[in-house]
């Protein structure tokens, strides 16, 4: 009798995790997010992670930069989800580095999806979102229990083909609920966003644009929602910036100007 044959070597398989980088300031990563950067073998960096933050991989390991600006060549999603998947089939450790946070805007919930579907499980390691970074680095809330009962964390930059938001509906809620606005890519929409706002909320209510948050370079302007565009504009504050509308916004104001970074209007 032939003795049992054993079943060929499993295929080298690796591992996957998502890592917020936060929102460029690298005394903002977490411990975790630090531990996983320096473990990988191979790392897909986002555009807006600063290369300080890249500098905490080991010399050996492999960078691959995949950046995805709004109005700059961008890599396609499809192929830094095949990246992901072949670099994970070859037994790589492999970090997908995103600025902020994964899963707010960060199109983690795809490439979870796409790993997933093809038997492979993925960590998430959650990171400062630059919506809330931003507006605290200026001493203000998002949340406060006399101004703002929630806030609501929207992009100002719909998909192709898609309707977008209703900003003229957003707004009302927002009024009536007592909610602070947090609006990411939403620079050149500004005009379109300002316009369907105002029809629910006040002129007067406060507004703040925030570039580059917690960076070195961050600037800053505050103003009201009627004079959004004509500050961005006057200011040249560009992407990527977050706006901040609502109550919550006057706290700028009492905190004063937070150094060299800050521009009130």
């Amino acid at each position: 009798m032939n003795p049992p044959t054993r079943p060929p070597s499993a295929a080298p398989r690796g591992s996957c995790t998502l890592v917020g980088a936060g929102p460029g300031d690298p005394e903002l990563l977490t411990l975790k997010a630090l531990k996983a950067i320096q473990s990988a073998t191979v790392l897909l960096v986002d555009d807006l992670v600063s290369e300080a933050i890249v500098a905490h991989a080991a010399p050996t390991a492999r960078i691959v930069y995949v950046g995805k600006r709004g109005g700059c060549k961008s890599t396609p999603q499809a192929f830094i989800e095949k990246l992901l998947l072949q670099a994970v089939q070859a037994g790589e450790t492999v970090v997908r580095l995103k600025g902020g946070d994964p899963f707010i805007f960060g199109r983690g919930g795809e490439e979870v999806e796409h790993l997933r579907a093809a038997g492979i499980e993925v960590q998430v390691v959650n990171g400062i979102t630059a919506g809330l970074a931003g507006l605290s680095s200026l001493g203000a809330p998002l949340t406060h229990r006399e101004h703002a009962h929630g806030v609501v964390f929207i992009t100002g930059h719909a998909q192709p083909g898609a309707q977008g938001t209703d900003w003229r509906q957003l707004s009302a809620t927002a009024r009536d609920a007592r909610l602070t606005l947090v609006i990411y890519m939403g620079v050149a929409g500004a005009a379109h966003i300002q316009q369907g706002l105002l029809t629910g909320l006040a002129a007067t209510t406060p507004a703040a644009i925030v570039q580059h948050a917690s960076l070195p370079r961050q600037r800053h302007a505050v103003t009201t929602l009627d004079q959004l565009c004509a500050t961005l504009q006057r200011e040249q504050l560009g992407s990527p910036s977050v706006i901040v509308v609502g109550d919550v916004v006057r706290g700028v104001r009492a905190a004063g100007a937070a150094g060299p970074r800050a521009q009130t209007a």
